[in-house]
């Protein structure tokens, strides 16, 4: 049974929402301020969390990048505010998805459903992927990163969901991975934002084309010497970007 926590402090959404994934199947906890949701990440462990961004006695984004800094799990935001900015600085946070309310039951399940089912799929690629992408093929390991061992090079780690630049980890969002993830297997290789924003979501969510922007930003900080003259996230304009040893 997949566990999902939903951080909401208005009774009568949080109430409905913990209703309806009941009814599916889910097991469901609330809480009703960012503190108890804190406490419940660690001791719960979900597999999804659903988080309002007006909480009394904490900022909504500022919990969810606290959550960033020990779990990869998905997080959707869910809130009154809708404007493509505070979308975008959700994303930025890290989070995986935005729902703004009111909104429809039927979809919110859909979209909790696709981060789940992303994030075990990569999960269970784990088991049988070693530690930085190593994966077994003629009985014999086979690294996902063909640059792998050089301490100069970018390598995945799938048990833990992180980069290794330059010997060093760095943790990173669902989506940072996923995107990251098609950018080494295939490097050299141009995606458009449509590619990436399949990629990430799925045909199921609603997002930007800025949404990806704001994933390569973060990503040219985690793994660039200098973010602003990209080495390796190469922007080619006019169809997207590309990944370069």
């Amino acid at each position: 049974m997949y566990k999902v926590l939903i951080i909401e402090d208005d009774p009568m959404i949080g109430d409905m929402i913990s209703m309806y994934l009941g009814e599916e199947g889910f097991h469901v906890i609330r809480m009703e301020t960012g503190q108890k949701g804190l406490e419940a990440v660690r001791q719960f462990a979900p597999d999804v969390i659903l988080l309002d961004l007006m909480l009394p006695d904490m900022d909504g984004l500022q919990l969810c990048k606290q959550v960033r800094i020990t779990s990869s799990v998905p997080i959707m935001i869910v809130s009154m505010k809708n404007k493509v900015v505070e979308r975008v600085g959700a994303l930025g946070a890290g989070a995986d998805d935005y729902m703004s309310k009111p909104f429809s039951m039927h979809e919110m399940s859909a979209r909790v459903h696709a981060l789940i089912r992303r994030s075990h799929l990569y999960h269970k690629a784990s088991e049988i992927k070693g530690v930085s992408g190593s994966a077994v093929k003629d009985g014999k390991p086979e690294a996902v990163d063909p640059m792998q061992g050089d301490m100069n090079k970018i390598s995945l780690d799938l048990h833990t969901r992180s980069i290794i630049v330059q010997g060093q980890t760095v943790e990173t969002t669902y989506s940072e991975f996923e995107i990251m993830k098609c950018f080494v297997n295939h490097p050299g290789r141009v995606y458009s934002r449509e590619d990436l924003l399949h990629t990430v979501r799925g045909f199921d969510s609603y997002v930007t084309d800025r949404a990806i922007d704001v994933h390569i930003a973060n990503l040219r900080k985690k793994i660039e010497d200098n973010p602003k003259e990209p080495r390796r996230i190469r922007t080619v304009w006019g169809v997207g970007y590309k990944f370069v040893y």
